[in-house]
């Protein structure tokens, strides 16, 4: 973990273990007021902290009504406490907390970001789009592409709410994984179009500077909730070809294709299914690098003295990583 951006932060919750005493500012992501067993004692608070790290399970054991009233749900706060272990997990026991004032923080400590350099990112992603040959492929990306306002949101934006690339410029990430992915796949199999391979990959996931907002939580937007992603972004799409009238009608349907069936089920919530070679390549490229990132995400997460990640429900399994091939793979690179 990179250290923090404000020197007052304290430790991040990834980092913690029982026993520790902690100072330090988080964001409340919920609090709920809980009964103890014995009804006489009243209740507890339960609250659910996150920062860049992670997550942890805190609780006010005392005055917890106060407590309650004292914070709001999405807004930063500071705690004092320490960290106790409660069915082999650590969590937060509070003895102080309140909103912390905006000059105490650094909201890049608040929400996890990608590893990368965005704007390294966004080089490498502008040398895909000059190579689309296409004009009229390549007037279409460029008319999102070239626009600062779009292009600020898509280079911030994260690819998801919690399932993958789920963090500051994960969307980027994302779609220059799927490029990068793209580039093999089209040696292998030279009758797929490559100008339209790279012209869905950069604008099948558009809708997602409009889907999420991220200011103190990666969260839905009203319009996000309603719509979705993928019918904003062939909204999107279809409103950019208004400006472009001379563009193939053949070649739109085959694109906005791509973007109503890249999820590549319906049950997966795509209005259609791929019924090109484009839409088809698109949909198992993009589901690889969402996959990856998930598995490598989780095992990454893991306790550090063990194997096995915690049962995943989405998955519906458990990941496995053994610790001695991390210790070989970080010997090689070491080597290397």
């Amino acid at each position: 973990m990179k250290d923090p951006y404000h020197p007052n932060k304290g430790p991040f919750l990834r980092d913690l273990v029982s026993g520790d005493r902690i100072i330090g500012y988080y964001v409340l992501r919920s609090k709920q007021l809980e009964p103890f067993r014995d009804p006489s004692r009243g209740n507890f608070l339960t609250l659910v902290l996150s920062d860049r790290s992670g997550q942890l399970i805190a609780r006010v054991w005392e005055n917890a009504e106060m407590a309650y009233e004292d914070v709001l749900e999405g807004e930063i706060i500071k705690l004092d406490g320490e960290t106790e272990s409660y069915l082999e997990r650590t969590q937060i026991r509070i003895l102080r907390l309140r909103p912390a004032d905006p000059n105490e923080y650094d909201m890049r400590d608040m929400l996890p970001s990608s590893e990368r350099d965005p704007e390294e990112m966004l080089g490498e992603l502008k040398t895909f789009i000059e190579t689309i040959q296409d004009q009229h492929l390549s007037a279409l990306v460029n008319s999102f592409f070239e626009d600062d306002d779009f292009l600020s949101l898509f280079i911030q934006a994260p690819a998801a709410r919690r399932v993958h690339h789920a963090y500051l410029h994960g969307l980027i990430e994302h779609t220059l994984e799927i490029l990068v992915l793209a580039q093999t796949t089209l040696q292998i199999y030279p009758q797929i179009n490559p100008d339209l391979l790279y012209a869905g990959i950069l604008l099948h996931d558009i809708g997602k500077v409009r889907e999420y907002s991220w200011e103190l939580d990666i969260n839905y937007t009203n319009e996000g909730r309603l719509l979705g992603h993928v019918v904003m972004a062939n909204e999107m799409i279809t409103d950019a070809l208004k400006s472009l009238p001379e563009f193939p009608e053949d070649l739109s349907l085959r694109l906005r294709h791509m973007l109503l069936s890249h999820h590549g089920r319906y049950e997966w919530g795509s209005p259609r299914r791929p019924k090109t070679l484009e839409a088809i390549a698109l949909h198992h490229l993009e589901n690889t690098s969402a996959q990856l990132n998930r598995f490598n995400s989780l095992l990454s997460n893991r306790q550090p003295d063990k194997d096995w990640t915690e049962y995943d429900r989405l998955l519906r399994r458990q990941l496995y990583g053994s610790s001695e091939d991390e210790l070989s793979i970080e010997e090689s690179s070491q080597l290397s």
